[in-house]
């Protein structure tokens, strides 16, 4: 895959009425907007084509509509925001891309901003209809996608409509594509990979293809104990894949064969089952990773691992980190995701963090500010790690 894309500054925006594609996909919470990030973090972008003199058309999507009309997820909530923040009235359309979107767009004038209505109101948005991506295209004279988050989806608003206008990325997607890109096409070197979360399913491709790019594997989390059960110890209750044990046997020999460090818990963490609720009191332990015992759970790394994990990551050049090493909700379970991130926030590396739980993990225990970047996409960030092509950053114009 390219990741060499144009953006916003190699074209002419002045005059031109501009689609952008965006993630306000925000929680909200009796009517309100509880957590502005991703507005504030697409504002560079607006506010760039707003000054260069476009007619700005906004468009996103929020939550799982699937085709109806839900008045709590309209993105009018989000309109009002971005008026704020720029100072300025946003355009709503009451519609998608109907008559309403239709002749707002047409009454545009030189640095205005109009925002579409959630794009999932529209069944076709998702399934990639092409009657609604050229009649999103209608709209406007050039797309730009500044959505990362929802870049691994070929969606009318994400992919669709790029078959029909010039497209490039905005400042968000750009940043993204160049840091990632660089980590993973060409990396300082040692390279280390951190992979966590519960499931090893999740992240079977992940894991094939950071063997073939890294210096060091460390793989804590849930998916550890299938590793584990598969050296032939015992993992008591903790999370199994039974089908997964071949496949990490396999990806051991692979590892060993490349000459790739395969790191794997050596304590863990245990307790009689999950926490009830997820963050209330707890009774621990600490026993070597070969020997959990019948009927106790693994729930996070112990002290040594997370000693040998930080270790791994001080003499790294670059570190990309995806899914947590425990059970972070819980403060006496997230020990070991504290620890990774105190290891990236000391580390001279360039630091990545996948997004969804690492992400969040970072942004609640205050690491954020000393991490080079933090994805903006759960899923987005996994497909990348995985080497596959994003249709959402495919269908954009290559340099």
């Amino acid at each position: 895959m390219n990741y060499n894309k144009k953006s916003i500054e190699d074209i002419e925006v002045a005059g031109k009425r501009v689609l952008c594609r965006c993630d306000f996909n925000v929680p909200t919470k009796d009517g309100k907007i509880t957590s502005d990030k991703r507005i504030v973090a697409a504002m560079p972008t607006i506010k760039y084509l707003v000054d260069q003199g476009a007619k700005v058309i906004l468009c996103s999507h929020m939550g799982k509509p699937k085709g109806e009309w839900k008045p709590e997820l309209s993105l009018k909530v989000v309109a009002a925001r971005i008026s704020e923040l720029l100072g300025k009235e946003v355009i709503m359309a009451e519609d998608v891309a109907g008559e309403d979107a239709k002749s707002k767009a047409a009454a545009l004038r030189n640095g205005d901003v109009m925002l579409l209505e959630n794009t999932r109101y529209i069944k076709g948005e998702t399934k990639n209809d092409p009657e609604l991506s050229k009649a999103l295209a209608d709209l406007a004279d050039v797309f730009v996608n500044d959505a990362f988050g929802t870049a691994h989806r070929a969606h009318s608003s994400t992919a669709g409509v790029a078959d029909y206008l010039p497209a490039v990325c905005g400042y968000l997607v750009q940043k993204e594509v160049s840091i990632m890109g660089k980590a993973l096409a060409n990396p300082e070197r040692p390279f280390v990979a951190i992979l966590g979360g519960a499931k090893v399913s999740d992240k079977l491709n992940v894991i094939n293809n950071l063997l073939e790019k890294v210096d060091t594997l460390i793989i804590g989390g849930g998916m550890a104990f299938t590793f584990l059960a598969a050296k032939g110890y015992s993992v008591g209750n903790s999370l199994l894949d039974e089908s997964k044990i071949d496949y990490c046997k396999e990806m051991m020999a692979k590892a060993e064969a490349k000459g790739v460090k395969l790191l794997l818990p050596i304590d863990t963490v245990i307790a009689d089952g999950f926490p009830s609720p997820i963050d209330g009191p707890i009774d621990v332990e600490t026993v070597a990773s070969d020997a959990i015992p019948e009927g106790k759970e693994g729930l996070d790394i112990g002290e040594k691992t997370r000693e040998l994990f930080a270790d791994a990551v001080k003499n790294a050049k670059t570190v990309v980190w995806n899914g947590p090493m425990g059970v972070f909700e819980n403060p006496t379970l997230a020990k070991g995701t504290i620890a990774m991130a105190q290891a990236l926030a000391d580390s001279d590396a360039i630091t990545i963090v996948g997004g969804g739980d690492s992400a969040a993990a970072c942004e609640q225990l205050g690491f954020a500010n000393e991490i080079t970047h933090i994805s903006t996409g759960g899923g987005a960030s996994l497909e990348f790690l995985e080497g596959l092509e994003l249709p959402g950053i495919a269908c954009l114009e290559d340099k």
